[in-house]
């Protein structure tokens, strides 16, 4: 299993933005205008190379500097690609439109209003290209602000416009396929060496325009094993709040994110450290601080390690079993407290499962098509300490038996108390009808189990009426 990577605080707690920028706060939105000229980093002082890039995306880029436009390789995929790893996705900016880049493509499709793209297709890859954006407001009306937030952005501008508007300065670094150099403008480049996330411009008025920049920095700090430098990372803990203004569509967007690529069990301890928890899963956090045992939070790690040891074995991971796995402190919390008040057992169970989705919606969207998965993987649980053979082969047969038993597995790193649970049912799953029936202690008929280890039907013996039975063939 990889070890779980870390996320820090460090650098110059007086140290502002990058040295040679000056922070403007320019028509609503945070900007910084650099100072410095632009630093040119070629070939052989870096270690991008083509044959690490998409051939899609490279067609994409020869194929926009053939007609005329500027275009290069952007963001993640050039910082991925500078610390040694292996991007999945490829994006592009360039100075043509959106609708001079589908004139160049016939398998691009344009998205968006508020921020409008162009995606070239190549099967079941896109290759996302966006136009430089500038870094003020033209009056033209395409560019629009709600309460210091960034909701609309379509006026367009130049490189040195585009990379001082975006998030960290590891992601404003530009690949040229002209040279084969790698172009900075904000200082991206010696934070990536440093393994340093920054956020480009002041911290607090970034954060202001679009919240979910705080997900994102421990996201990337999780990710790509960087330190937050002090000053990006000084007023999340104050502006976490804001986080729930955000809307619950794109955090749930953003959980997957966090949780679903690898890295959960260092993006899990990066939201408790900077207060994002208990704004996302403000019931689970409760739960949490009030397990004093710290069971709770020991089955919850287990999980994360798990689903990141499944990422790391390219083996599928389930939105519903994470969000099981993520409420579950918040479930347990809810049950005990109806069951406090007297509601019987089952009842107790199903209010609760409905009461923690209900209040977790007010603000993640969770899809019903997990939501409702999730719930059965909960109230599966006290089915497991049954022993009755209908019960039992009954539940072996149930769709959502597996994720229920993995789930049951689980909880032995919180209590050892579901052992035997774990062990009868783990056996369960190979034995043959015969054997389960044993091991039920169940005295059967050889036949009475299917080939599957379903219970057969009973034949009924027909029970002639008495007037049949003596009357005369």
């Amino acid at each position: 299993m990889k070890p779980a990577q870390r996320i820090s605080i460090g650098g110059d707690p007086a140290q502002g933005n990058h040295p040679g920028s000056r922070a403007t706060h320019l028509h609503g939105t945070a900007a910084i205008t650099p100072l410095t000229a632009l630093r040119t980093i070629p070939r052989d002082q870096h270690t991008i190379s083509r044959k690490d890039i998409s051939p899609n995306a490279l067609r994409v880029l020869y194929r926009l500097r053939d007609a005329g436009f500027q275009a290069y390789l952007v963001g993640g995929a050039v910082r991925d690609l500078l610390v040694g790893g292996h991007p999945k996705d490829f994006d592009v900016a360039t100075d043509a439109t959106p609708e001079q880049v589908r004139q160049q493509f016939r398998n691009c499709r344009l998205i968006g209003r508020r921020f409008r793209l162009a995606h070239v297709v190549f099967g079941r890859e896109i290759i996302e290209v966006a136009t430089f954006r500038a870094n003020v407001d033209d009056g033209s009306g395409d560019r629009e602000m709600d309460n210091g937030r960034l909701v609309r952005d379509n006026v367009y501008g130049s490189v040195e416009d585009d990379a001082v508007r975006r998030d960290f300065t590891a992601n404003a670094l530009y690949y040229a396929i002209d040279d084969f150099s790698v172009r900075d403008y904000v200082g991206g480049f010696e934070d990536v060496m440093a393994r340093r996330l920054k956020l480009i411009g002041e911290p607090e008025l970034r954060y202001q325009e679009d919240p979910v920049r705080m997900l994102r920095a421990v996201r990337l700090a999780a990710k790509l094993d960087f330190e937050i430098e002090a000053a990006t990372a000084e007023p999340i803990g104050r502006l976490a709040p804001l986080l729930s203004e955000a809307a619950p569509a794109r955090l749930f967007e953003e959980i997957l994110k966090l949780f679903l690529s690898g890295h959960a069990v260092a993006s899990f301890e990066g939201l408790e450290h900077f207060g994002l928890l208990k704004v996302l899963f403000p019931e689970t956090a409760a739960a949490l601080a009030s397990n004093r045992s710290g069971a709770l939070r020991r089955m919850v790690m287990a999980g994360l390690a798990g689903t990141d040891q499944r990422v790391a074995n390219d083996e599928p991971v389930s939105p519903a079993f994470l969000f099981a796995l993520l409420l579950w402190p918040a479930y347990c919390r809810a049950l005990m407290g109806l069951q406090a008040q007297g509601v019987h057992a089952e009842e107790a169970q199903r209010r609760a499962a409905d009461r923690v989705t209900l209040h977790q919606l007010n603000t993640v969207a969770l899809p019903r098509r997990f939501s409702l998965p999730m719930q059965e993987i909960w109230l599966l649980q006290t089915r497991f300490g049954n022993r009755q053979r209908k019960r039992v082969t009954r539940l072996l047969s149930h769709p959502r038996f597996r994720a229920a038993f993995d789930f049951l597995a689980l909880r032995l790193a919180a209590s050892p108390e579901h052992a035997e649970d774990v062990a009868f049912w783990r056996d369960a799953q190979t034995q043959s009808g015969e054997e389960l029936a044993a091991a039920l202690g169940v005295a059967v008929p050889g036949d009475s189990f299917g080939e599957e280890g379903a219970p057969a039907s009973k034949r009924r013996r027909r029970r002639r009426s008495r007037s049949t039975a003596s009357s005369p063939e």
